[in-house]
């Protein structure tokens, strides 16, 4: 928590955190090339158009909503930019390009609603008592301070950018603008090649969930602290890497029905799913990895990388390894406990993660806060183990639990936001840990969740396996 003696230091600090958001969402925009941002990479997703107006409609019906009451620029964009879509039911958006507002027009409600936010919140972090007000009695009506309405629009702008860059990987190649300064494909950073073997964390007492009284913020899902007693279990020391999971396609591993339960068999079957999305066959003889910008060839680096599936494939594989998928217990145990029972603030300590220490190899703690554009081998950040010596466990993918998503107890949902959390609980969800290589150093915290569908392939997520007994 920073300290706030100086005035004008939370506000200015926040400030600083809003224009980052914005131009890590504008960075991804303005990879795109002309139309393309009417096409629609994800079926189930809405055209890439509605989240450029999105992100700032989202900030419009929040901050004014709950604290300004200025007159809308645009009433219809406000509603028609409002949600987003998680379809459950097999249902596929339908809308044409044609339905959508014109660029031009999307970009000046973009423009007109940061000036008027802005000028608002500069007048609000300028005012002299602002220190007070800012910490304690700056409420608007719903009864939640500014700094927390802050968080939540930063926070969903930078979820954004990270799905965001889910749906501009689906894009054809030569429809994606490389940005100057970025390398197409991740640095090899692997040293020895990898050696797998599992690692036994000990049996012990885990904290899930945050605490009301926590100064730190946190989603509504993330309420209320709570402790769990976690037995004994073995864990891979590795993310599942696309060399091993070869070895279980090689094996039938899509073809055997005992891996795959009811539901996860019908729909692999059904959709013709035989290999992860993020892999393509050259023909009959060589599997291509499809990065940001580029295919490349398998090589001793990309074999090593993490394989990103979704949870239906991960839960598939680890039935033919005769293992399971943690539970969101045993990740938070395995990843931030330790020996002594205490409870770590990182896995590898309490160090905040530098962008600086992103060019010395011992300080390099992940891959994470859009470090890299795809994935690195999986023993690349030795710095970063945990206590119990389980490495790579912040970054480079999110991790699949076996946790259905489901509220904490004493869950209350936002009242700004209801649906954030509660539209989810729906038994089809999962909870995903870690973060990945798109994922902003803020949501790293330990209590932070993420979760998809179980047939949800386009996110960057892979997973480990355990064993019990």
């Amino acid at each position: 928590m920073l300290a706030a003696e100086k005035s004008v230091a939370v506000p200015h600090e926040f400030m600083e955190r809003v224009f980052e958001a914005r131009r890590r969402s504008d960075e991804l925009f303005n990879m795109v090339r002309g139309n393309a941002l009417y096409e629609r990479p994800i079926p189930e997703r809405h055209r890439i158009i509605f989240y450029l107006g999105h992100l700032e409609a989202f900030d419009w019906n929040l901050l004014n909503g709950s604290l300004f009451g200025l007159k809308s620029v645009h009433p219809g964009f406000d509603r028609l930019f409002a949600f987003g879509i998680d379809p459950v039911g097999g249902g596929l958006p339908n809308d044409l390009p044609s339905d959508w507002p014109s660029l031009n027009a999307v970009r000046d409600y973009v423009s007109n609603i940061r000036n008027g936010l802005d000028t608002k919140l500069e007048k609000v972090s300028l005012e002299p008592d602002f220190q007070t007000n800012f910490r304690t009695n700056f409420r608007p009506n719903d009864g939640f301070s500014l700094r927390t309405l802050l968080s939540v629009a930063i926070e969903h702008r930078l979820m954004h950018v990270e799905t965001l860059s889910y749906m501009l990987h689906q894009l054809p190649l030569d429809t994606k603008v490389r940005p100057r300064a970025q390398q197409a494909v991740s640095p090899n950073l692997a040293g020895p090649p990898v050696t797998h073997r599992m690692v036994n964390v000990p049996a012990g007492v885990v904290t899930l969930g945050l605490a009301r009284d926590a100064k730190d913020f946190g989603w509504d899902n993330e309420y209320d602290a709570h402790k769990v007693e976690v037995p004994a279990f073995d864990i891979d020391q590795y993310e599942v890497t696309n060399r091993q999971y070869l070895e279980f396609m090689a094996a039938g591993g899509y073809e055997t029905r005992a891996f795959w339960n009811d539901e996860d068999w019908n729909w692999k079957t059904t959709s013709g799913i035989s290999h992860p999305l993020f892999w393509r066959k050259d023909g009959d003889r060589t599997w291509l990895y499809r990065t940001m910008f580029d295919e490349v060839p398998f090589n001793e680096a990309t074999l090593d990388w993490p394989v990103y599936v979704s949870q239906a494939e991960a839960s598939a594989y680890a039935r033919w390894a005769g293992k399971s998928l943690p539970t969101e217990a045993e990740w938070q145990r395995a990843a931030y406990g330790s020996f002594d029972g205490s409870t770590r603030a990182y896995p590898w300590g309490s160090e905040t993660p530098n962008p600086e220490f992103n060019n010395e190899p011992n300080k390099r703690f992940g891959n994470f806060d859009f470090r890299c554009w795809d994935p690195v081998p999986v023993n690349s950040f030795p710095a970063g183990q945990s206590a119990f010596g389980i490495h790579d466990i912040l970054g480079n993918g999110w991790e699949w639990t076996s946790t259905v998503f489901g509220p904490f107890p004493g869950f209350e949902p936002f009242p700004f936001y209801r649906g954030y959390s509660a539209d989810f609980f729906d038994g089809k969800h999962f909870v995903m840990k870690g973060g990945s290589a798109r994922t902003a150093a803020c949501m790293l915290r330990p209590t932070f969740r993420n979760w998809f569908q179980a047939h949800y392939q386009y996110v960057y997520a892979g997973f480990r396996c355990v064993s019990r007994g």
